[in-house]
Formats: structure tokens, C-alpha cells, sequence
């Protein structure tokens, strides 16, 4: 079989090792000059390859489609992963969470280990060939057309082109109009595991910000919609970090109805009410003849005092001996409900995951061949399914390119 391969990011680097090790002649197209520039930046540059879930809790923590990487999750499963990685020399470790990383924290030591993966079983590059689209004769793939021309003929076609985040790495939408060329019908793009946008300017005075262990809430017209524990990070536009992006798709749909959605953060979620005043009381008492403005330094970031100090309504230089039980309760509540109005979702450019794709409907979940197309075998980020963060979308896109790269060899999981 001849297999070509369009990108050379997570799932098609894996798609390209499977396809070749199982025998068929196989070339990998990637637009840009080099491989798995995406995954490059993933995890901070320091790529959470996949988490150690089990596969039920994995499925709920992709609720966009989850259920449709059943086959892809069974027969190449977080722990296959893991086992591929070690065995092809690069040791990983688990972290909080679950979260699996190499143990190098160097996201660069995972595409080397694809790419030298690809090569060793035969897989041929061609970086800078950027594919204008997909020929087919009889709703079968027989060759692809590049941008200058170029026709290269081929049995099968691996889409594995990335989605519409994070256009600078190469992630510019092609798959789509590829694959709505060839009749796919392509659910609408939305961004996934993308920072928010407050309508509170005091969020710039704080930008760079991180705070780790806090309760992140979203509520909808008052009512609680979600809820994440973790770290979030400040912005000069709003909020962002591994909770925030999490709720973020809830967030989104929320939107979408209108009306008021705020973000509720607990910057003391191990405290109750009643523990997280009398603390402040013990600091108060430690403090009998400072300002207020002098009295939280053990308790918050210095440069979050200022925002706190503002919002409780309490005069910065009045003496904390003087501060009301009123006053004080209060600030426990402050400190417990940092209230921020969310104005909209940041673009899908800055997101992490695309959200939408060619529909799960039209793909088959045990080969993941093209029901309309035979031949064409999209995996990754092109097809409709999206997760949280926390090495979830990168375990999708590895399964669905393990299975395309069997499956577009020729040899059959059915």
C-alpha cells in the first residue's frame, strides 16, 4: 500500500510509524520545515503526552465525542502509549493529576522519538509541501495535488492536518476544506481550552500572576455551572491557566445562550468560612499597630493586596485594630468569591484545541476510514472531538493516528 501522510503532528507522525511498520510505502507531507512544530509548545513546551485515567473516566474527559474513541482508546491505550514512548528510549513519569510527561520535560525529546520512529521503519519527508487537496476517482483516493502542482499517487490518505488553533505552527484549517471538498460535512469550528476575557480592568495591574491550589466557579445567571481546582493564571486581558481552560467549555456554550456569566474564584478553598477568619483574626493580632494596607503580606501575592485591599472597601490606612467584625467578615468573603465577569472567550487562534471537525458520524470508529471516501482516514484534531487539558487531546490524537496508520496499511482490526 501506498500511504500518504498530510502533517507531520501527533497523529500523523504516528499514523506515518504504524502505516510503515505494518508494511506499507509511506510518505509524510507537512507544510511547514520541519515536524511536530504544535507539539512542540504543547504543556509549556514540556508536552503532557497523555494521562493514567481508566479508559471510562478517560471517555468523560473528552466531552467532545468521547465515546467515539472507544476502539481507538481499547486497542491503543494510555498505557500502549506509554509503553511505545519507553520502549522507543524516552522514559516518561507521572505527575499531579495523572498527567504523563517525559521525564526529560522537554517536548522536543518527543517528536525527536516519533520522527526517529518514522524513519527507522521507512517512512520518507517532505517538509514545505503544503497540500492544495485530495483527488478521487469513484469516491476512492488515488493521489494528492501539492500547492505547486505536484500530483503524488497513493492507495490511502492519512488527513492529519491539525485544526484551526494556533495558526503560527502551521494549524491553519486545511483539513476542512480539504475534506469538505470531498463532501465531509464539517461541524462549526469553536474554540476549546481557551484563556477568558473579564470585563474588570484591575486584572492588568495583576497580569502574569499565578496562583496555584484555588477553586475556579463558573455561574450562569446565579447558578453554578461548573467547578475546577488548580492553578490559574492572571492576563492583561482577563484569565487563562489549566483551570480556566478547563472550564472554558462550559463557558463557551453559555455564551452562546446570552445572559450573565461570572467567574467566581476561592483564592482559600482548603479553609471554611469560619477557619479562614479566624486566621485573619490570629494575623490581625500579630499586627495590632499596622494599616491594613500592611497587614496581609502572609496571606496573599503582594501584588494581588492592592486589588483586595480596593474591593473589600475598607480604608488601606485604617489601623487593623480598628477593622469591624463586619468589616472582617467581609474580607472572608472576598477572599472566598473574588468575583469576575466574563466577556467573551479569547479567539480560536489562541486556543489550545479546536473544538468542531469533520463529523465522528462520517468516520468509522474501528478504522477510522472515511465512510464517504475509501481511502481517506482523518485522525487528530481535524475530526470533531475535543478534551480537557491534562493530556487527554494528545492520547485522542495518538489513538486515532495509531488505528488510520494500521488501518491504511491494509491490516484489518474488524
Amino acid at each position: 500500500m501506498k500511504v500518504t501522510v498530510i502533517g507531520a503532528g501527533a497523529a500523523g507522525l504516528m499514523a506515518a510509524g504504524q502505516a510503515a511498520a505494518n508494511g506499507a510505502e509511506v510518505t509524510v507531507l507537512e507544510k511547514n520545515d520541519r515536524p511536530g512544530r504544535k507539539l512542540l509548545i504543547t504543556g509549556k513546551g514540556r508536552c503532557n503526552i497523555t494521562n493514567t485515567d481508566d479508559i471510562r473516566e478517560f471517555i468523560k474527559n473528552i466531552p467532545g465525542n468521547g465515546p467515539f474513541l472507544y476502539s481507538a482508546l481499547t486497542r491503543f491505550s494510555n498505557w500502549d502509549l506509554i509503553s511505545f514512548f519507553n520502549e522507543n528510549g524516552l522514559p516518561t513519569k507521572e505527575e499531579r493529576g495523572g498527567r504523563v510527561f517525559p521525564v526529560s520535560d522537554r517536548a522536543k525529546d518527543v517528536v525527536e522519538t516519533l520522527v526517529r520512529f518514522c524513519t527507522s521503519k521507512g517512512v520518507k519527508f517532505r517538509y514545505t509541501a503544503a497540500v492544495d487537496r485530495i483527488i478521487t476517482e469513484n469516491q476512492q483516493v488515488t493521489s494528492v495535488r501539492l500547492n505547486d502542482g505536484t500530483l503524488l499517487s497513493c492507495d490511502a490518505v492519512i488527513l492529519a492536518a491539525g485544526g484551526a488553533s494556533y495558526p503560527g505552527t502551521g494549524s491553519t484549517g486545511d483539513s476542512y476544506r480539504m475534506a469538505a471538498a470531498l463532501g465531509h460535512a464539517i461541524v462549526p469550528l469553536k474554540p476549546s481550552l481557551v484563556p477568558l476575557e473579564t470585563e474588570e480592568e484591575w486584572v492588568k495591574s495583576v497580569q502574569g500572576l499565578a496562583l496555584k491550589n484555588v477553586e475556579a466557579a463558573v455561574f450562569y445567571e446565579g447558578e453554578r455551572a461548573g467547578t475546577e481546582f488548580g492553578e490559574m493564571l492572571f492576563t492583561h486581558f482577563g484569565v487563562s491557566g489549566p483551570v480556566i481552560l478547563t472550564l472554558s467549555r462550559t463557558v463557551a456554550g453559555l455564551l452562546e445562550k446570552g445572559g450573565q456569566v461570572r467567574l467566581r474564584i476561592n483564592l482559600k478553598p482548603a479553609l471554611s468560612p469560619e477557619q479562614l477568619d479566624s486566621r485573619i483574626q490570629r494575623d490581625f493580632s500579630e499586627l495590632l499597630r499596622k494599616q491594613f494596607k500592611n497587614s496581609l503580606g502572609e496571606l496573599l501575592p503582594k501584588s494581588l493586596i492592592p486589588i483586595v485591599i480596593k474591593l473589600s472597601g475598607i480604608p488601606e490606612e485604617k489601623p487593623v485594630n480598628q477593622i469591624t467584625r463586619e468589616e472582617r467578615q467581609g474580607l472572608v468573603r472576598l477572599l472566598q468569591s473574588m468575583t469576575l465577569n466574563i466577556r467573551r472567550l479569547r479567539p480560536l487562534t489562541e486556543a489550545i484545541v479546536t473544538a468542531g471537525g469533520i463529523s465522528v458520524k462520517e468516520i468509522n470508529p474501528r478504522t477510522m476510514e472515511s465512510k464517504i471516501v475509501k481511502g481517506l482516514f482523518p485522525a487528530g484534531e481535524v475530526v470533531d472531538v475535543d478534551g480537557y487539558t491534562g493530556g487527554y487531546n494528545l492520547q485522542a490524537a495518538f489513538s486515532m493516528g495509531w488505528l488510520a496508520g494500521i488501518n491504511a496499511a491494509g491490516e484489518s482490526l474488524m
